[in-house]
């Protein structure tokens, strides 16, 4: 891995050294995890807006997984050697402009706009200085770069469900990376939470706040939980129908809001019928509400979860690991 060193200029940093080149995990072509492989890159250009990042760690995301195989947003890379990866947690080596917030040194976290712009699983990531914003003290490298895109989904996601005291929720895989950060968003904001989680997830739904627990290995929710005043939908219909068994569960004008949006095409229509309301969500690289999450963060009234920590060469594991679809919190690659 490559070790800049910081410049100093009557004894204030500024820019880094920075090597030529920099490592990084690339696919050649969409496929299997095994299509994965270090190799030797130029580093990314700055353009615009744009803050240069060393990067510690990396978060690791269904749509990572995705997109490698050939789907997700893999029709949007241009070239190859590609690298993927939206999450990141570094250290800033080239700031935007000379008076910019974020200078060289400071601890950042965020996420990009992959495959627009390169990727974070590598040593040096350029991201517009939108989405990207002082790391939380409280945190780890490790620890912050499994937060951006799950929280800011999760925030976004339940925001839009209008949760607040007196609000009835249901959150579905709610001890993933988004599902995690949802439990505890909600109960920041009020709600009553209910969290469909496996057997040996069920304390640790619990424990992040959840205020029923219902095991879908053992039960249909929907049986057990009705009236509800709104969905935070992570599955939708890919598995026993779950979205549209959760429209069952709403009120008469209940609101679910599902973010695989690709996974239930008629979703609009099913939930007009029912007399239900539905919506997908789309994540956006927003760094104003990353800071309300940081606040929450650095508070102790939310936490991240870190299931577990590869190293960046041992992305391929990582790419199987989430697959498996069992991840509780996040997975993270440690990049240098």
């Amino acid at each position: 891995m490559h070790a800049p060193g910081m410049q100093q200029n009557g004894g204030m940093a500024t820019d880094f050294e920075l090597p030529p080149t920099m490592s990084a995990l690339v696919i050649d072509a969409t496929g299997a995890p095994e299509v994965l492989h270090l190799a030797e890159r130029p580093l990314p250009r700055q353009i615009s807006d744009e803050v240069l990042v060393r990067v510690a760690a990396a978060g690791l995301n269904p749509i990572d997984a995705k997109t490698r195989s050939g789907k997700g947003v893999a029709a949007a890379i241009e070239s190859f050697p590609a690298i993927l990866g939206n999450d990141f947690s570094g250290i800033v080596v080239r700031a935007a402009f000379e008076a910019s917030p974020l200078q060289p040194g400071d601890a950042v976290y965020g996420m990009g706009r992959v495959p627009r712009t390169g990727g974070s699983f590598a040593e040096y990531v350029s991201v517009s200085s939108m989405s990207v914003t002082r790391k939380p003290a409280r945190l780890s490298h490790a620890e912050a770069a499994a937060v951006p895109i799950a929280a800011l989904t999760a925030w976004g996601m339940v925001k839009l469900a209008g949760a607040a005291p007196g609000q009835r929720l249901l959150v579905h895989a709610a001890s993933g990376g988004v599902g995690h950060f949802a439990v505890q968003f909600a109960r920041v904001l009020g709600a009553h939470v209910t969290a469909t989680g496996s057997t040996r997830n069920l304390d640790f739904l619990r424990e992040l706040g959840a205020d029923e627990v219902i095991d879908y290995t053992t039960t249909r929710f929907e049986d057990v939980a009705q009236n509800l005043d709104s969905v935070i939908d992570l599955i939708g219909n890919v598995h026993d129908d779950t979205g549209t068994r959760s429209l069952t569960a709403l009120r008469p004008g209940g609101l679910l809001v599902n973010a695989p949006t690709g996974s239930w095409p008629t979703m609009a229509a099913d939930a007009a019928r029912a007399g239900r309301r539905a919506t997908g969500f789309k994540v956006s690289p927003d760094a104003r509400a990353l800071d309300e999450i940081s606040a929450m963060l650095d508070a102790g009234t939310v936490r991240v979860h870190v299931d577990a920590v590869f190293e960046l060469a041992d992305g391929a594991a990582a790419h199987r690991l989430i697959e498996q679809g069992h991840t509780r919190g996040k997975i993270v690659l440690r990049v240098s």
